[in-house]
Protein backbone atom coordinates (compact mmCIF):
# COMPACT_ATOMS: atom_id res chain seq x y z
CA UNK A 1 0.00 0.00 0.00
CA UNK A 2 1.58 3.62 -0.84
CA UNK A 3 1.78 6.10 1.75
CA UNK A 4 1.77 10.01 1.43
CA UNK A 5 5.29 10.17 1.23
CA UNK A 6 5.24 7.98 -2.26
CA UNK A 7 4.18 11.00 -3.81
CA UNK A 8 5.09 14.89 -4.17
CA UNK A 9 2.99 17.97 -5.83
CA UNK A 10 4.65 20.23 -8.21
CA UNK A 11 4.78 23.59 -8.95
CA UNK A 12 7.38 23.81 -11.86
CA UNK A 13 10.94 22.51 -10.87
CA UNK A 14 9.99 22.79 -6.78
CA UNK A 15 8.53 19.66 -5.45
CA UNK A 16 6.58 19.62 -2.26
CA UNK A 17 5.04 17.04 0.29
CA UNK A 18 1.54 17.02 -0.52
CA UNK A 19 -0.15 18.07 2.29
CA UNK A 20 -1.48 21.88 2.65
CA UNK A 21 -3.08 22.71 5.99
CA UNK A 22 -6.45 24.67 5.54
CA UNK A 23 -6.61 28.43 5.94
CA UNK A 24 -9.36 28.50 9.42
CA UNK A 25 -9.68 31.86 10.41
CA UNK A 26 -9.77 34.18 13.14
CA UNK A 27 -6.11 32.95 13.71
CA UNK A 28 -7.25 29.47 14.52
CA UNK A 29 -4.23 28.82 11.32
CA UNK A 30 -1.60 30.63 13.13
CA UNK A 31 1.36 32.06 11.73
CA UNK A 32 2.69 29.48 14.06
CA UNK A 33 0.97 26.56 12.46
CA UNK A 34 1.76 27.88 8.69
CA UNK A 35 5.52 27.70 9.52
CA UNK A 36 5.59 24.90 11.07
CA UNK A 37 4.13 23.11 8.20
CA UNK A 38 6.23 25.09 5.15
CA UNK A 39 9.58 23.86 7.57
CA UNK A 40 8.34 20.55 6.96
CA UNK A 41 7.88 20.86 3.61
CA UNK A 42 4.22 21.00 2.71
CA UNK A 43 2.36 24.17 2.63
CA UNK A 44 0.83 25.99 5.33
CA UNK A 45 -1.98 28.30 5.24
CA UNK A 46 -2.92 31.76 7.19
CA UNK A 47 -6.15 33.45 6.70
CA UNK A 48 -6.91 37.52 6.28
CA UNK A 49 -10.18 37.10 7.95
CA UNK A 50 -10.48 39.80 10.64
CA UNK A 51 -6.60 40.87 9.74
CA UNK A 52 -6.47 43.92 11.82
CA UNK A 53 -7.75 42.11 15.19
CA UNK A 54 -4.54 39.75 14.30
CA UNK A 55 -2.52 42.21 14.32
CA UNK A 56 -3.91 43.94 17.08
CA UNK A 57 -3.20 40.19 18.73
CA UNK A 58 -0.17 39.28 17.54
CA UNK A 59 1.78 43.05 16.76
CA UNK A 60 -0.01 45.51 19.64
CA UNK A 61 -1.39 47.32 17.12
CA UNK A 62 -4.67 49.68 17.83
CA UNK A 63 -6.14 48.81 14.60
CA UNK A 64 -9.58 47.72 15.84
CA UNK A 65 -10.08 49.95 18.84
CA UNK A 66 -8.94 53.10 16.62
CA UNK A 67 -11.69 52.01 14.57
CA UNK A 68 -14.41 51.63 17.05
CA UNK A 69 -13.66 55.32 18.29
CA UNK A 70 -14.10 56.98 14.92
CA UNK A 71 -17.53 55.17 14.47
CA UNK A 72 -18.48 54.44 17.88
CA UNK A 73 -21.70 57.44 17.79
CA UNK A 74 -23.12 55.10 15.30
CA UNK A 75 -23.05 52.08 17.35
CA UNK A 76 -26.88 52.13 18.41
CA UNK A 77 -27.89 52.57 14.53
CA UNK A 78 -28.87 50.07 12.05
CA UNK A 79 -27.68 52.69 9.56
CA UNK A 80 -23.92 51.13 8.71
CA UNK A 81 -23.51 53.05 5.13
CA UNK A 82 -21.03 55.08 6.91
CA UNK A 83 -18.90 52.86 8.67
CA UNK A 84 -15.49 51.93 6.52
CA UNK A 85 -12.76 50.23 6.46
CA UNK A 86 -9.50 52.69 6.06
CA UNK A 87 -7.97 50.76 3.33
CA UNK A 88 -4.54 52.24 4.46
CA UNK A 89 -4.75 50.27 7.56
CA UNK A 90 -6.16 47.51 6.21
CA UNK A 91 -2.96 47.41 3.73
CA UNK A 92 -0.55 48.53 6.88
CA UNK A 93 -2.53 45.39 8.97
CA UNK A 94 -2.53 42.80 5.93
CA UNK A 95 1.49 43.64 5.38
CA UNK A 96 2.11 42.81 8.72
CA UNK A 97 0.47 39.73 8.90
CA UNK A 98 1.59 38.73 6.07
CA UNK A 99 5.25 40.46 6.03
CA UNK A 100 6.46 38.75 9.96
CA UNK A 101 5.02 35.44 8.74
CA UNK A 102 7.33 35.59 5.48
CA UNK A 103 10.18 36.72 7.33
CA UNK A 104 10.47 33.94 9.78
CA UNK A 105 9.86 31.19 7.43
CA UNK A 106 12.28 28.37 6.71
CA UNK A 107 12.25 25.39 5.22
CA UNK A 108 11.37 23.97 1.56
CA UNK A 109 7.88 24.56 2.24
CA UNK A 110 5.32 27.24 1.25
CA UNK A 111 2.73 29.79 2.69
CA UNK A 112 -0.29 30.63 1.30
CA UNK A 113 -3.07 33.17 2.48
CA UNK A 114 -6.82 32.00 2.56
CA UNK A 115 -9.07 35.67 1.34
CA UNK A 116 -12.65 34.67 1.42
CA UNK A 117 -14.83 36.64 -0.96
CA UNK A 118 -17.70 36.59 1.71
CA UNK A 119 -15.58 39.08 3.72
CA UNK A 120 -17.68 42.25 1.54
CA UNK A 121 -16.44 44.53 4.30
CA UNK A 122 -18.53 47.68 3.20
CA UNK A 123 -17.10 47.68 0.16
CA UNK A 124 -16.20 44.32 -1.41
CA UNK A 125 -14.23 45.60 -4.78
CA UNK A 126 -12.17 47.91 -2.85
CA UNK A 127 -11.51 45.73 0.00
CA UNK A 128 -10.72 42.79 -1.87
CA UNK A 129 -8.66 44.34 -4.01
CA UNK A 130 -6.66 45.91 -0.98
CA UNK A 131 -5.99 42.69 0.86
CA UNK A 132 -5.14 40.43 -2.61
CA UNK A 133 -2.32 42.91 -3.72
CA UNK A 134 -1.10 43.88 0.09
CA UNK A 135 -0.66 40.27 0.55
CA UNK A 136 1.34 40.28 -2.69
CA UNK A 137 3.41 43.31 -2.02
CA UNK A 138 4.29 41.11 1.79
CA UNK A 139 6.07 38.33 -0.23
CA UNK A 140 2.66 35.82 0.17
CA UNK A 141 4.08 32.47 -1.83
CA UNK A 142 0.31 31.94 -2.85
CA UNK A 143 -3.35 32.84 -2.78
CA UNK A 144 -6.26 30.36 -1.96
CA UNK A 145 -9.45 32.27 -2.83
CA UNK A 146 -12.39 30.80 -0.97
CA UNK A 147 -15.98 31.39 0.19
CA UNK A 148 -17.01 32.75 -2.86
CA UNK A 149 -17.13 32.04 -6.72
CA UNK A 150 -13.98 34.66 -7.15
CA UNK A 151 -15.41 35.30 -10.57
CA UNK A 152 -13.63 38.62 -10.55
CA UNK A 153 -11.10 38.86 -8.41
CA UNK A 154 -7.97 37.62 -10.65
CA UNK A 155 -9.31 40.99 -12.39
CA UNK A 156 -8.60 42.69 -9.41
CA UNK A 157 -4.68 42.23 -9.03
CA UNK A 158 -4.35 41.37 -13.53
CA UNK A 159 -1.79 44.46 -12.90
CA UNK A 160 -0.03 43.53 -10.05
CA UNK A 161 3.76 42.87 -10.66
CA UNK A 162 3.15 39.30 -9.23
CA UNK A 163 -0.07 38.39 -10.98
CA UNK A 164 2.12 35.74 -12.53
CA UNK A 165 4.41 34.78 -10.13
CA UNK A 166 2.60 34.16 -7.06
CA UNK A 167 0.41 30.98 -6.87
CA UNK A 168 -3.33 31.23 -6.86
CA UNK A 169 -5.84 28.86 -6.38
CA UNK A 170 -9.62 28.81 -6.09
CA UNK A 171 -12.09 26.85 -4.20
CA UNK A 172 -14.24 24.55 -5.73
CA UNK A 173 -16.84 22.11 -4.75
CA UNK A 174 -18.19 21.25 -7.98
CA UNK A 175 -16.91 21.32 -11.71
CA UNK A 176 -19.36 23.62 -12.23
CA UNK A 177 -18.01 26.00 -10.18
CA UNK A 178 -15.02 25.70 -11.95
CA UNK A 179 -15.73 26.20 -15.20
CA UNK A 180 -17.48 29.30 -14.41
CA UNK A 181 -14.74 30.78 -12.93
CA UNK A 182 -12.14 29.78 -15.83
CA UNK A 183 -14.64 31.02 -18.60
CA UNK A 184 -14.63 34.31 -16.26
CA UNK A 185 -11.08 34.62 -16.12
CA UNK A 186 -10.34 33.44 -19.82
CA UNK A 187 -9.67 36.85 -20.73
CA UNK A 188 -6.82 37.16 -18.88
CA UNK A 189 -4.26 34.17 -20.06
CA UNK A 190 -4.03 33.45 -16.71
CA UNK A 191 -5.21 29.74 -15.49
CA UNK A 192 -5.24 29.12 -11.76
CA UNK A 193 -2.04 27.33 -10.58
CA UNK A 194 -3.84 25.11 -8.46
CA UNK A 195 -7.65 23.98 -7.51
CA UNK A 196 -9.09 22.96 -4.17
CA UNK A 197 -12.00 20.41 -4.25
CA UNK A 198 -13.67 20.63 -1.19
CA UNK A 199 -15.95 17.98 -0.27
CA UNK A 200 -19.27 17.92 2.07
CA UNK A 201 -17.53 17.12 5.19
CA UNK A 202 -14.95 20.03 5.50
CA UNK A 203 -15.74 22.69 8.61
CA UNK A 204 -17.06 26.11 8.69
CA UNK A 205 -18.70 27.54 5.68
CA UNK A 206 -19.71 24.59 2.96
CA UNK A 207 -19.97 25.56 -0.42
CA UNK A 208 -23.28 22.80 -0.40
CA UNK A 209 -26.69 23.45 0.69
CA UNK A 210 -28.80 21.53 3.95
CA UNK A 211 -28.75 18.75 1.36
CA UNK A 212 -24.22 18.14 1.72
CA UNK A 213 -25.04 14.48 3.13
CA UNK A 214 -26.17 13.98 -1.20
CA UNK A 215 -22.42 14.74 -2.21
CA UNK A 216 -19.18 13.32 -1.74
CA UNK A 217 -15.68 13.78 -2.36
CA UNK A 218 -14.38 11.02 -4.29
CA UNK A 219 -17.35 11.72 -6.84
CA UNK A 220 -16.83 15.63 -6.83
CA UNK A 221 -12.69 14.82 -7.43
CA UNK A 222 -13.65 12.76 -10.05
CA UNK A 223 -16.34 14.97 -12.61
CA UNK A 224 -13.23 17.95 -11.62
CA UNK A 225 -10.61 15.70 -12.98
CA UNK A 226 -12.60 14.67 -15.92
CA UNK A 227 -13.69 18.37 -16.84
CA UNK A 228 -9.57 19.29 -16.96
CA UNK A 229 -9.16 16.76 -18.77
CA UNK A 230 -11.98 17.01 -21.61
CA UNK A 231 -10.92 20.90 -21.58
CA UNK A 232 -7.30 19.28 -21.62
CA UNK A 233 -6.08 21.32 -18.72
CA UNK A 234 -3.27 20.76 -16.70
CA UNK A 235 -3.55 21.84 -13.24
CA UNK A 236 -2.89 20.40 -9.66
CA UNK A 237 -6.27 19.77 -8.35
CA UNK A 238 -6.21 19.49 -4.31
CA UNK A 239 -8.41 17.23 -2.13
CA UNK A 240 -10.19 18.58 0.67
CA UNK A 241 -12.89 17.75 3.46
CA UNK A 242 -12.93 14.24 5.63
CA UNK A 243 -9.27 13.35 4.57
CA UNK A 244 -8.90 11.86 8.32
CA UNK A 245 -5.94 9.11 7.92
CA UNK A 246 -2.66 9.09 5.99
CA UNK A 247 -4.13 5.89 4.24
CA UNK A 248 -7.24 8.29 3.30
CA UNK A 249 -4.71 10.85 2.12
CA UNK A 250 -2.87 8.43 -0.03
CA UNK A 251 -6.12 6.91 -1.49
CA UNK A 252 -6.94 10.24 -3.54
CA UNK A 253 -3.38 10.71 -4.49
CA UNK A 254 -3.64 7.47 -6.08
CA UNK A 255 -7.03 9.04 -7.70
CA UNK A 256 -5.38 11.91 -9.41
CA UNK A 257 -4.82 14.38 -6.97
CA UNK A 258 -1.60 16.58 -6.86
CA UNK A 259 -1.93 17.15 -3.04
CA UNK A 260 -4.65 16.96 0.08
CA UNK A 261 -5.61 19.88 2.21
CA UNK A 262 -6.34 18.94 5.44
CA UNK A 263 -7.14 21.22 9.03
CA UNK A 264 -9.32 19.12 11.48
CA UNK A 265 -6.45 17.36 12.91
CA UNK A 266 -4.43 20.32 13.09
CA UNK A 267 -7.17 22.06 15.00
CA UNK A 268 -6.05 20.53 18.25
CA UNK A 269 -2.24 21.00 18.03
CA UNK A 270 -0.03 22.78 20.03
CA UNK A 271 0.46 25.73 17.14
CA UNK A 272 -3.00 26.19 16.59
CA UNK A 273 -4.66 29.17 17.82
CA UNK A 274 -7.81 27.89 19.33
CA UNK A 275 -7.96 28.40 23.14
CA UNK A 276 -6.15 25.28 25.08
CA UNK A 277 -10.07 24.97 26.46
CA UNK A 278 -11.94 24.84 22.91
CA UNK A 279 -9.40 22.18 21.76
CA UNK A 280 -10.38 19.93 24.82
CA UNK A 281 -13.91 20.71 23.55
CA UNK A 282 -13.45 19.63 20.42
CA UNK A 283 -11.65 16.11 21.69
CA UNK A 284 -14.72 15.62 23.70
CA UNK A 285 -17.36 15.72 21.12
CA UNK A 286 -19.42 13.41 19.89
CA UNK A 287 -20.54 12.76 16.22
CA UNK A 288 -24.15 14.05 17.39
CA UNK A 289 -22.27 17.21 18.91
CA UNK A 290 -21.42 18.46 15.02
CA UNK A 291 -24.38 20.08 13.42
CA UNK A 292 -24.72 22.18 10.05
CA UNK A 293 -27.06 25.19 10.71
CA UNK A 294 -27.81 28.46 8.56
CA UNK A 295 -26.82 31.25 11.34
CA UNK A 296 -23.72 32.48 9.71
CA UNK A 297 -24.90 36.01 8.25
CA UNK A 298 -22.98 34.50 4.90
CA UNK A 299 -25.80 33.04 3.51
CA UNK A 300 -23.40 29.82 3.32
CA UNK A 301 -24.36 26.91 5.66
CA UNK A 302 -22.14 26.62 8.38
CA UNK A 303 -20.20 23.33 10.03
CA UNK A 304 -20.22 23.63 14.00
CA UNK A 305 -20.25 22.20 17.52
CA UNK A 306 -23.40 22.36 18.69
CA UNK A 307 -22.13 23.84 21.82
CA UNK A 308 -20.90 27.00 20.20
CA UNK A 309 -21.40 29.46 22.82
CA UNK A 310 -22.16 32.08 20.27
CA UNK A 311 -25.35 29.68 18.68
CA UNK A 312 -27.86 31.97 20.23
CA UNK A 313 -26.38 35.01 21.52
CA UNK A 314 -27.60 38.12 22.43
CA UNK A 315 -24.72 40.55 21.28
CA UNK A 316 -25.35 43.95 19.99
CA UNK A 317 -24.24 44.03 16.21
CA UNK A 318 -20.21 45.21 16.42
CA UNK A 319 -19.90 46.58 13.13
CA UNK A 320 -18.12 49.62 14.38
CA UNK A 321 -15.13 47.94 15.91
CA UNK A 322 -15.72 44.98 12.75
CA UNK A 323 -18.23 44.73 9.97
CA UNK A 324 -16.60 42.47 8.18
CA UNK A 325 -19.70 40.77 6.64
CA UNK A 326 -21.56 44.17 5.75
CA UNK A 327 -21.84 43.79 2.23
CA UNK A 328 -22.10 46.64 -0.47
CA UNK A 329 -25.65 48.01 0.73
CA UNK A 330 -24.08 48.07 4.34
CA UNK A 331 -26.40 45.68 5.31
CA UNK A 332 -25.26 42.73 7.56
CA UNK A 333 -28.29 39.52 8.09
CA UNK A 334 -27.58 39.43 11.85
CA UNK A 335 -28.48 43.22 12.33
CA UNK A 336 -31.96 42.28 10.51
CA UNK A 337 -32.27 39.20 13.01
CA UNK A 338 -31.44 41.42 15.93
CA UNK A 339 -33.04 44.02 15.61
CA UNK A 340 -36.27 41.87 14.78
CA UNK A 341 -35.88 40.32 18.14
CA UNK A 342 -35.53 43.87 19.69
CA UNK A 343 -38.80 45.21 18.03
CA UNK A 344 -40.95 41.85 19.11
CA UNK A 345 -39.15 42.12 22.76
CA UNK A 346 -39.84 46.00 23.78
CA UNK A 347 -37.83 46.81 27.44
CA UNK A 348 -36.24 43.22 27.38
CA UNK A 349 -32.31 43.40 28.68
CA UNK A 350 -31.49 40.85 26.49
CA UNK A 351 -32.56 39.27 23.17
CA UNK A 352 -31.98 35.56 22.09
CA UNK A 353 -31.18 35.40 18.06
CA UNK A 354 -31.44 32.05 17.20
CA UNK A 355 -31.52 32.59 13.38
CA UNK A 356 -28.44 33.77 12.79
CA UNK A 357 -24.66 34.94 15.11
CA UNK A 358 -22.79 37.75 14.95
CA UNK A 359 -20.26 36.21 13.37
CA UNK A 360 -17.63 38.92 13.40
CA UNK A 361 -17.59 39.19 17.34
CA UNK A 362 -17.86 35.44 18.14
CA UNK A 363 -14.96 34.13 15.49
CA UNK A 364 -13.13 36.87 17.16
CA UNK A 365 -13.79 35.39 20.49
CA UNK A 366 -13.83 31.78 19.81
CA UNK A 367 -17.10 31.64 20.54
CA UNK A 368 -17.98 29.41 17.39
CA UNK A 369 -16.41 25.89 17.49
CA UNK A 370 -16.35 25.49 13.20
CA UNK A 371 -15.14 21.85 12.82
CA UNK A 372 -15.11 19.18 10.53
CA UNK A 373 -17.71 16.36 10.31
CA UNK A 374 -14.59 13.85 11.80
CA UNK A 375 -13.98 16.50 14.29
CA UNK A 376 -15.85 13.25 16.83
CA UNK A 377 -13.14 10.76 15.92
CA UNK A 378 -9.74 13.67 17.04
CA UNK A 379 -9.88 11.66 20.55
CA UNK A 380 -8.99 8.48 19.04
CA UNK A 381 -5.48 10.05 17.74
CA UNK A 382 -4.20 10.86 21.30
CA UNK A 383 -4.53 9.77 24.83
CA UNK A 384 -6.73 10.62 27.79
CA UNK A 385 -4.85 12.17 30.57
CA UNK A 386 -5.37 11.30 34.02
CA UNK A 387 -7.12 14.75 34.98
CA UNK A 388 -9.52 13.42 31.89
CA UNK A 389 -8.40 15.96 29.23
CA UNK A 390 -6.47 14.91 26.58
CA UNK A 391 -2.99 14.97 25.00
CA UNK A 392 -2.16 18.00 22.69
CA UNK A 393 -0.47 16.64 20.18
CA UNK A 394 2.41 18.69 18.03
CA UNK A 395 1.85 19.72 14.61
CA UNK A 396 5.04 17.68 13.03
CA UNK A 397 3.61 14.56 14.98
CA UNK A 398 0.28 15.07 13.21
CA UNK A 399 2.00 15.97 9.48
CA UNK A 400 4.27 13.24 9.98
CA UNK A 401 1.11 10.64 10.84
CA UNK A 402 -0.40 11.95 7.63
CA UNK A 403 3.07 11.79 5.57
CA UNK A 404 3.80 8.08 6.75
CA UNK A 405 1.32 6.01 8.29
CA UNK A 406 -0.52 3.35 6.31
CA UNK A 407 -3.60 0.70 6.54
CA UNK A 408 -5.41 3.36 8.20
CA UNK A 409 -3.59 3.17 11.36
CA UNK A 410 -3.14 6.46 13.32
CA UNK A 411 0.11 7.19 15.52
CA UNK A 412 -0.48 7.47 19.02
CA UNK A 413 1.60 9.89 21.61
CA UNK A 414 4.69 8.08 24.03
Amino acid sequence: MKRVDDFRLRFGKKELVPIVIGGMGVDISTAELALEVARLGGIGHISDAMVQTVSDRRFDTKFVSEKLKKYKTNAASSDKSNVHFNLAVLEEATRYHVGRTMDAKRGDGMIFINCMEKLTMNAPRETLRMRLSAALDAGIDGITLSAGLHLGSFALIEDHPRFRDAKLGIIVSSPRALAMFLRKNARLNRLPDFIVVEGPLAGGHLGFGLDWAKYDLATIMGEVLAYLKSEHLDIPVIAAGGIFTGSDAAAFLEQGAAAVQVATRFTVTQECGLPDKVKQEYFKASEEDIEVNTISPTGYPMRMLKGSPGIGSSIRPNCEAYGYLLDANSRCAYIDSYNREVELHPGAKKVKVMDKTCLCTHMRNFDIWTCGQTTWRLKDTTRKLPDGSYQVLSAEQVFHDYQFSVDQKIALPD
